[in-house]
């Protein structure tokens, strides 16, 4: 009776609302998310939860019972750092601990799988430690983080791979043309966002930067599409660009907005040009 008690207190924390800020943050739930049983639902959640505490909870329980203590070590060193860069140090780490190691894939599918998406955001970063990873291996991986459920690890998947596009755009593109025929909106969103010649709290692409037309064949194949988050990203894109090019987003949204004259094109259209309009 106590085990299905149990079961039936998880459930009702899953499928609790979101806190509005962090005092608001039931103490079960707060405890629940540090023991990397359930997910955050909000921002406010995913800024709340201690790291330190979360490894000392998983770690063990996927593999690395000796390395946690070293682990938590170099995390608590770094909580002075803003949330990103915290969260790509403990995934650093992690890829560190798993090289060479027999059971590496066992356990990173233990982390690329687990019910926290702090833990699955760690995943992706231990992807990213790997250097040696060829591009096509390396998209291969990350793909299954853009299409995942969390916001937040959607959000570390794209921004994990794209230091690896800068000395092979061409490449990048040509791998990434079929994510944007994908059926998952996710994940055609996560090739454009990806991609994006400037972004904003992330490195530049400056190939893309001079020259925006070599990402038109991840451009054309959603300039009508159905999800706002994905029209959204084709407009961020192209406002990245007409920073550095005006006068070929221009040209583009004219000729977009004639042979595809859709509600989802205009859409798109009018907010990349929102930084032309302002001038």
């Amino acid at each position: 009776m106590a085990g299905r008690k149990s079961r039936i207190d998880l459930d009702a924390l899953k499928a609790r609302k979101g806190a509005r800020n962090r005092a608001s943050i039931p103490r079960e739930v707060l405890d629940a998310l540090e023991q990397g049983l359930i997910e955050t639902k909000v921002l406010v959640e995913w800024l709340a939860v201690d790291h330190e505490k979360l490894a000392r909870h998983v770690l063990p329980a996927v593999g690395l019972r000796d390395e946690t203590p070293r682990i938590v070590k170099e995390t608590r060193a770094n909580r002075d750092l803003g949330i990103m860069q915290r969260m790509h140090r403990i995934g650093m780490l992690l890829g560190r601990e798993l090289e060479g190691r027999g059971d590496a894939d066992t356990i990173f599918e233990r982390l690329a799988s687990h019910p926290s998406d702090i833990v699955r955001s760690w995943a992706v970063y231990a992807v990213k430690a790997d250097g040696s990873l060829p591009l096509r291996k390396r998209l291969a991986l990350a793909k299954r983080f853009a299409a995942d459920p969390a916001m937040a690890v959607r959000e570390c998947a794209w921004e994990s791979v794209r230091p690896f596009f800068v000395d092979d755009v061409a490449r990048a593109i040509e791998l990434l043309t079929p994510w944007v025929r994908s059926r998952d909106a996710n994940v055609r969103r996560c090739a454009v966002e990806a991609s994006r010649p400037r972004g904003v709290w992330t490195m530049h692409l400056p190939t893309l930067k001079e020259q925006p037309e070599v990402g038109l064949p991840l451009l054309e194949p959603v300039r009508a599409d159905l999800s706002r988050y994905v029209q959204n990203a084709v407009a961020n894109w192209l406002n990245d660009a007409s920073k550095s090019r005006p006068a070929w987003v221009e040209q583009l949204c004219s000729r977009w907005a004639r042979e595809s004259p859709t509600p989802e094109t205009a859409y798109i259209v009018k907010r990349a040009l929102r930084t032309i309009r302002k001038c």
